[in-house]
Order: structure tokens, then C-alpha cells, then sequence
């Protein structure tokens, strides 16, 4: 019998361990270079089939109406495919989230809602998209949106969505959310941002993960030194937190992280960290949970 729920769906947050700006293209995007690495830290999602096809978000996020929600956009262009492939309306859907990752932190937590939406929907509905069909339609709603269906530790190019599983460092981050959210459009459009680094090869991020006890010391954020300068708790965070280790800004900000060899270390910085600042440890994911997710529930 076909389920008709699946609750407690995750949507972990991921982290750029390195975010190199090598260009730019004719149309104003950017060319990067970087490796997402999911943690196991993120928000929650259930979905509940609808037979009216109304796709409805239950749940308030401030600031984001839920006609501008990823999830609702991308569960819409979901049905559209499922109308030209099946030839008959899609089913709808009620969404409920359990809002833990900040906005406009650089963790992807709206990309990350997305991607587990489709994935939830796809199975759900029966609709038989691949994988890739998936990306592809995520990437116009969002760069981030096909690393979280592509589902594990990947070196990333062009705006995001060339992708190429990497091995990425087994180990525990310390987060610090600095308490400001960081709109992406106000750094990468800074006249001050870097946008002409040495681009690089997946073997020198590979060879410099083996010889390196550093945990996160390749290459660097080219988009952090913008965001310190326009967001004076990001520079402060990421001084704090240096003092532990290669301290580092993740997407375009604004939370840093720093990565640590155990949780007996992570939790030692945990302890100390400055009352104003809201800061939690992860552990590196080497694959999106979600993906165990569906093949236990045989969909």
C-alpha cells in the first residue's frame, strides 16, 4: 500500500569548506569553486498527501512568505512535471517544518528544505523523476538546491550545481551564528570582492585533504573578508573562534565554523564561547540522510 506521509524528514545544513570566485559570467554570475560538506545538523520537515493538489505550508517563517518558500516553488514545478510526464494533475501536499538553521547564515538551510521537499514528493507522489531530472530542476530556483540532491561531500564548480563526489574530513565542526542575517546580493556584488583566484584541480584539494592534519586549511572564502567588512559580528565571530583553530565563513555568510578532530574537543570550545553569540557542534556527514530515509521506507 502507497504511504501517504513521511514525517521527520531531514534537511541538513551544509558547509563550504573552501569558496573560491574564479569569474564571472556574461550574465552576472559568478564561477566558483568550492566543497560542500553536509553535517548533521538541520531542519525537519513532514509532508502529509493533499488529493486537492494544493501544496499548503502550515507552518509561519517569518519573512518568508510562502509564496516566495522554496518549498512551495519547488514542490509547484514538481507538479508540473508530473503533469507532462503522467498526464493528469499531481496530488498536492501539506508541508510542516521544524525551522532550526538560521537564515542568511550560508548553511543552505532554505536549499535544503527544497531538496528534501522534492525528494519527499517525488516518492510520495510515485512521480519517477531521477535524480538528475531533480537537479536540474531545482537549479533555476536555486544554486545550492542540486548539491543537497546530489547527497554527499562534493567538489563544486561553475555557479554550484558542477558536481563531483570528494572524500571530505571525518570530524566535528563548532558553529557560531554571529547574529546577523548576510544577504547574498550585497557581497557578491561589493565592488571590493575577489573574483579572480587561481582556479584549482579536485586533486589539490584531495592530495592537500591527505597530507594535512589541518581539518579545513585548503585554500580559502573569498567572499569573507567582504562580509567581515560589512557585518562587524562576522569579523568578531570569526576572531573569536580563530583562537581555537582555522576559523572560516561558510557561504556567503554568516555563520563560521571550525573544524576539530573530536567532540571532546568541539565541546570544549562549546564551553566557552561569549554569551551573545548562539553556537552548537555537528558531526561531517559523508551522505544525505534522507536518502536512507526513503529506501527504508521502501518508496
Amino acid at each position: 500500500m502507497a504511504r501517504t506521509a513521511l514525517h521527520g524528514c531531514p534537511a541538513p545544513a551544509k558547509l563550504n569548506l573552501f569558496l573560491h570566485v574564479i569569474g564571472r559570467r556574461a550574465d552576472g554570475f559568478h564561477l566558483l569553486q568550492s566543497v560542500f560538506q553536509l553535517i548533521d545538523r538541520g531542519d525537519t520537515l513532514d509532508f502529509d498527501l493533499r488529493d486537492d493538489g494544493a501544496i499548503v505550508r502550515t507552518t509561519d517563517v517569518p519573512g518568508v512568505p510562502a509564496e516566495q518558500d522554496l518549498i512551495v516553488r519547488a514542490l509547484r514545478a514538481l507538479q508540473a512535471a508530473y503533469t507532462r510526464r503522467h498526464g493528469r494533475a499531481a496530488p498536492g501536499m501539506t508541508v510542516a517544518i521544524d525551522k532550526r538553521l538560521p537564515m542568511g547564515g550560508g548553511l543552505g538551510g532554505g536549499s535544503s528544505d527544497a531538496a528534501t521537499a522534492l525528494m519527499a514528493a517525488n516518492a510520495l507522489w510515485q512521480a519517477g523523476l531521477t535524480d538528475a531530472e531533480l537537479m536540474a530542476m531545482g537549479l533555476p530556483l536555486g544554486a545550492d538546491i542540486p548539491f543537497f540532491l546530489f547527497g554527499q561531500t562534493a567538489f563544486a564548480e561553475g555557479v554550484g550545481e558542477a558536481l563531483q563526489p570528494v572524500d571530505g574530513p571525518d570530524c566535528w565542526y563548532v558553529v557560531v551564528e554571529p547574529g546577523v542575517a548576510v544577504p547574498t546580493v550585497a557581497i557578491f556584488t561589493a565592488p571590493d570582492l575577489t573574483r579572480d583566484t587561481k582556479p584549482i584541480t579536485i586533486a589539490d584539494f584531495s592530495r592537500r585533504q591527505s597530507d594535512s592534519s589541518d581539518l579545513i586549511g585548503f585554500g580559502k572564502n573569498d567572499l569573507q573578508d567582504v562580509a567581515a567588512r560589512l557585518f562587524p559580528p562576522v569579523a568578531e565571530a570569526l576572531a573569536w573562534l580563530g583562537r581555537f583553530g582555522a576559523a572560516r565563513m561558510t557561504g556567503s555568510g554568516a555563520c563560521v565554523f571550525c573544524a576539530f578532530a573530536s567532540e571532546a574537543e568541539a565541546d570544549r570550545v562549546l564551553q566557552a564561547v561569549p554569551a551573545h553569540f548562539k553556537a552548537w557542534k555537528a558531526h561531517s556527514l559523508a551522505a544525505h540522510p534522507m536518502k536512507s530515509l526513503l529506501q527504508i521506507n521502501e518508496l
